[in-house]
C-alpha cells in the first residue's frame, strides 16, 4: 500500500468468509484525506493538553488527579501559560497511541494492504481523547497477515508504555497522612503492581515503597501510562473486530463466535460488580457482530504465532483492570444517586 497522493486503483477481489458462506467483493480505495488525519491530530493534541494541563498543575501542588472534578478546564487552560503544563501528558499520551496504531500501519504495508493513517478521536473527556483507530481498504491475503497485523499494535503501544510506567512511577507522591480519597479513583493492573516492586527492588522508589497504590498521586506521565495499559487491555479483548478478535480468528476461525459471545456475556456481570463501562463495551462488541472480514482459510498459521498469542494473552493479563474507576459499578451508581439527592 502506497502513501502518496495520488489514487491507487485495487483490482476488485473475491475471498471466501467462512462466517457468511458468500463472497466478499473490495473495490478501490478513495483518495487519502491527509487534512483530516492532520486536523484529528491535532485537535486531540490540544485536548489533551487542556486535560494534561490540570493534571500537572494538580501534581505540582500536591493535589490528587481530578480533585475538584473538573475534568476538562478549558478556560482555565487557555488562561496563561496553563496549557504549556500539558505537555508531559499529552506527549506521553500521544506517542502510546500513535506507537500502537503505527504497529497496525507498518504491517498493513508489510503485507500490502491498503489502510488509512491513524484516525486520532479527540474527546472533551476524562484524558482528552477517545484513541485512535485505522482503517482497512483491501482483503487480507492470509491468516498470517491477519495475525500480524491485529498483535503489532497491542506489542507496540506496550512496549512504549512499559518504559514510560518504569520512569514515571517513581516520581509519584504519596498522599499526605489522613488525605481523603480523591472522588475519581483508578484501579490498577498487575503490570503496575509488578512496576512498582521492581522499582523498590532496585532502590529508586524509597516513597512509594510501603504504600498501595491508591495512596499514591500520580505523576501525569504515569496516568498517560495507565490510559495506555488500559488502551492495550480493552483492543486485547477476544471478541469482534478488536484486536484480540483478529488474533482469535487467526487462529481459529471457527471459535471466533463463540469466543466473542463468551466475552459478551463476561463483559455483563463485570459490568455489574466492577465498572459501567463494561456494559457499553459489551453493547459495543453485540452491535458490531460477531462477524468478522473474510480471510482464506489456509494456510494455518505458524507455531511460532500460536506462541506468540501466549504473549498476547500475557499482555491482556498484565494491563486489565476489572475496576478501572472505582466505585462507578452498576450496582453502586443508583445508591450513588440516591444518595446524591
Amino acid at each position: 500500500m502506497s502513501s502518496h497522493n495520488s489514487p491507487e486503483i485495487y483490482v476488485p477481489a473475491e475471498v471466501y468468509s467462512p462466517d457468511t458462506e458468500s463472497i466478499v467483493y473490495y473495490s478501490s480505495r478513495t483518495r487519502p484525506r491527509y487534512w483530516l488525519h492532520g486536523f484529528l491530530l491535532l485537535l486531540t493534541i490540544f485536548t489533551t493538553l487542556i486535560v494534561g494541563s490540570r493534571l500537572q498543575w494538580e501534581f505540582l501542588n500536591g493535589l490528587p488527579p481530578f480533585f475538584d472534578n473538573n475534568i476538562f478546564p478549558l478556560k482555565w487552560a487557555l488562561q496563561g501559560r496553563h496549557l504549556l503544563l500539558g505537555i508531559p501528558f499529552s506527549l506521553t499520551l500521544m506517542l502510546i497511541l500513535l506507537a500502537h496504531e503505527m504497529g497496525h500501519y507498518v504491517y498493513c504495508v508489510k503485507y500490502r494492504v491498503a489502510a488509512t493513517l491513524p484516525f486520532f478521536i479527540p474527546f472533551p473527556t476524562l484524558f482528552g481523547t477517545f484513541g485512535a483507530f485505522i482503517r482497512i481498504r483491501s482483503p487480507l491475503g492470509s491468516r498470517a497477515a491477519l495475525f500480524d497485523i491485529g498483535i503489532a499494535g497491542p506489542i507496540a503501544g506496550f512496549a512504549v508504555a512499559l518504559p514510560v510506567l518504569i520512569m514515571s512511577l517513581g516520581l509519584s507522591h504519596v498522599a499526605p497522612a489522613g488525605a481523603a480519597p480523591p472522588d475519581i479513583q483508578f484501579g490498577y493492573p498487575v503490570v503496575f503492581r509488578f512496576v512498582q516492586q521492581v522499582l523498590v527492588a532496585s532502590g529508586h522508589a524509597h516513597e512509594i515503597a510501603s504504600v498501595p497504590l491508591s495512596r499514591l498521586y500520580l505523576h501525569p506521565v504515569a496516568i498517560a501510562a495507565w490510559v495506555g495499559m488500559f488502551a492495550t487491555s480493552l483492543n486485547l479483548l477476544p471478541g469482534g473486530q478488536l484486536d484480540g478478535g483478529h488474533i482469535v480468528f487467526s487462529i481459529s476461525p471457527r471459535a471466533h463466535k463463540t469466543v466473542s459471545n463468551l466475552t459478551i456475556l463476561a463483559l455483563i456481570p463485570m459490568a455489574v460488580y466492577f465498572w459501567a463501562g463494561w456494559l457499553l463495551w459489551a453493547v459495543l462488541l453485540r452491535l458490531s457482530g460477531t462477524r468478522h472480514p473474510a480471510v482464506p482459510l489456509w494456510p494455518e498459521i505458524t507455531r511460532g504465532r500460536r506462541a506468540l498469542a501466549i504473549f498476547a494473552v500475557i499482555m491482556l493479563t498484565l494491563t486489565l483492570t476489572p475496576t478501572p474507576i472505582a466505585s462507578q459499578s452498576l450496582f453502586e451508581l443508583p445508591q450513588q444517586w440516591r444518595a446524591s439527592r
